[in-house]
């Protein structure tokens, strides 16, 4: 664009200096040259304005790329025919040179002059038109960007335009060509005033052609030897030297403006992305209002079908009833937790924040979970930093929720006669106090810990089972390592499997096929409960069959 614009420039420039010398001259061999001269650089005038305006607009299809080509032709086309009417055939252009409202020498026009006056008004009115119908596309800025080359554009056109009619028999003297000057003034107020073009870019450019033209004019204007190869050596290092640095420029420019295309891009990205999180938080919480209460009542019935309230079942109905009162159990934890998860991302999940001492809460969720406990023949302990009190400001309801889900991974992925210790201490320094969860069960890798808290995972990855086999989809819970939570699997094939329901196809109970994973959420709602307590929790494993360690570290209450 800073291209089309100088070469615009330079055009209006020759025009209006060979116009000045034309209505000064006082000897026709002069005013035919300058009358030459001046229509040189109106005829190019068109096709670099019409060049300069669709670059602005930044207009790149293919039919701008003809009607630019056109222009350009057409330039050329007739400044060829105003070169032939200069040197070898007069009046082909201009038919005559007479002294007309006191400009002694002023063109009249021929058959070629006609062509240029059709031509310059239609690019022009077309340009015009162009950015006239490009304001309500653009933004506030652009658009006033565009209003200002329009007005200006049109106010100086208009005025130049005004030479145009004396020469083709209208008798208004071209006073109004003064308006012209009207044009350059206003795009400069533009750079200025609304950062129409990079005016650092531009005044850089001005200080390197300045320099250049005053070692340039030293040149021609030695008289020594010695001075003329020092003048030429030092222009030609300082030349090639500007050329260099304006290439770095300019590519410090593009590079900018690339990156700040990218930066709005990723703005409406995330905003698109935001918004697609909103609706996701929201589809969520209705599908899980709407799951609990047929859940509800598939409970209800369930436990009254247990207590003989319809009356006595048999022994394998009883049992597959209590499988099925059992699987809904956890099937409402998972609504429940899925609740949670979503009240808190909608900022809802309104947090009942008491004083209370962690050891206490730990010591309720032990003993309310006392018979899974005994039931896992696992060696267990409790132990707390001597000397110390643990006071922390946390909802008792919710973060009891968490610790149960991190006690109940560690009994489930620890086979007998493994270990699970739970420990209370605290953090002086950072004044947090920190609750640690460790057992000796089948450990996790790398991987698994830094995928485990995206949010829904899911990847499917190879596990390798206790004896080394490597197993796919969810195979045996207990050898798979830490990577579901009790509560979340797949509540109608874990149905299927411990009630014994099979499919009159098949003699044996459904299991999941292989690689067809039901990722869990568990660790993902404990983190989102943790931070809303503005805490921590940390997963570290030495890897498969190594054991993991849970570790919660939440301010110290006051």
């Amino acid at each position: 664009m800073n291209k089309r614009f100088s070469a615009l420039v330079i055009s209006g420039a020759v025009w209006s200096l060979g116009f000045y010398f034309l209505i000064s001259s006082q000897a026709k061999e002069s005013a035919l040259f300058w009358r030459w001269f001046m229509e040189s650089g109106s005829i190019l005038l068109p096709a670099f304005w019409l060049h300069f305006v669709f670059s602005f607009l930044e207009i790149k299809s293919e039919k701008s790329k003809i009607i630019i080509l056109g222009a350009y032709s057409l330039s050329f086309l007739i400044w060829i025919l105003n070169l032939v009417d200069f040197l070898y055939i007069p009046g082909i252009f201009e038919s005559a040179m007479v002294e007309i409202n006191g400009f002694k020498y002023y063109a009249i026009a021929g058959l070629g002059y006609y062509l240029f006056f059709t031509y310059f008004s239609l690019v022009t009115a077309y340009s015009l038109l162009v950015l006239y119908k490009s304001i309500k596309n653009s933004d506030d800025f652009k658009a006033t960007q565009i209003k200002y080359i329009l007005v200006s554009a049109a106010i100086g056109f208009t005025g130049g335009g005004m030479t145009f009619l004396q020469t083709i028999g209208i008798p208004i003297p071209p006073y109004g060509v003064i308006f012209f000057a009207f044009y350059p003034t206003v795009i400069a107020y533009a750079i200025l005033k609304h950062h129409l073009f990079n005016l650092k870019l531009i005044l850089v450019e001005l200080a390197i052609l300045l320099l250049n033209m005053f070692l340039l004019f030293n040149v021609f204007t030695s008289h020594a030897t010695i001075d003329f190869v020092l003048n030429i050596s030092v222009s030609l290092f300082v030349f090639i030297f500007s050329i260099i640095l304006m290439r770095g420029i300019y590519k410090d420019i593009r590079d900018r403006e690339r990156i700040e295309g990218l930066a709005k891009e990723m703005a409406v990205t995330n905003e698109k992305l935001h918004l697609l999180e909103q609706q996701k938080t929201e589809f969520v919480s209705i599908a899980s209002h709407q799951l609990r209460t047929p859940l509800t009542v598939i409970k209800g019935y369930a436990s009254m079908i247990l207590e003989g309230t319809f009356g006595t079942i048999a022994t394998p109905v009883h049992d597959a009833m209590d499988k099925l009162y059992k699987s809904s159990e956890r099937i409402v934890a998972l609504v429940e937790d899925l609740l949670t998860v979503s009240r808190l991302e909608q900022g809802r999940g309104a947090l009942h924040f008491e004083t209370v001492d962690l050891v206490r809460v730990i010591q309720m969720v032990t003993m309310e979970m006392d018979e899974d406990i005994k039931r896992s023949n696992l060696d267990f302990s409790f132990t707390v930093e001597e000397g110390g009190e643990f006071p922390v400001a946390i909802d008792e309801k919710k973060f009891k929720q968490v610790v149960k889900h991190i006690l109940d991974n560690a009994i489930e992925y620890t086979n007998a006669p493994g270990r699970v210790r739970i420990a209370i201490n605290e953090d002086n320094i950072a004044d947090k106090i920190r609750l640690t969860v460790s057992d000796t069960g089948v450990g996790m890798t790398a991987e698994q810990i830094r995928s485990i808290f995206e949010r829904f995972n899911l990847k499917i990855k190879e596990q390798t089972t206790n004896d080394g086999q490597q197993t796919t989809g969810e195979g045996e819970r207990k050898k798979e390592g830490k990577f579901l939570w009790p509560s979340h699997e797949s509540a109608d094939s874990k149905l299927k499997v411990e009630s014994g329901i099979q499919e009159s196809k098949s003699e044996e109970p459904e299991t999941e096929a292989p690689n067809q994973r039901t990722p869990g959420i568990g660790l993902y709602i404990a983190q989102e409960i943790i931070e809303a307590h503005h805490g921590t929790l940390h997963i570290q494993s030495a890897g498969m069959n190594e054991g993991t360690t849970v570790i919660v570290e939440l301010p110290r209450g006051n």
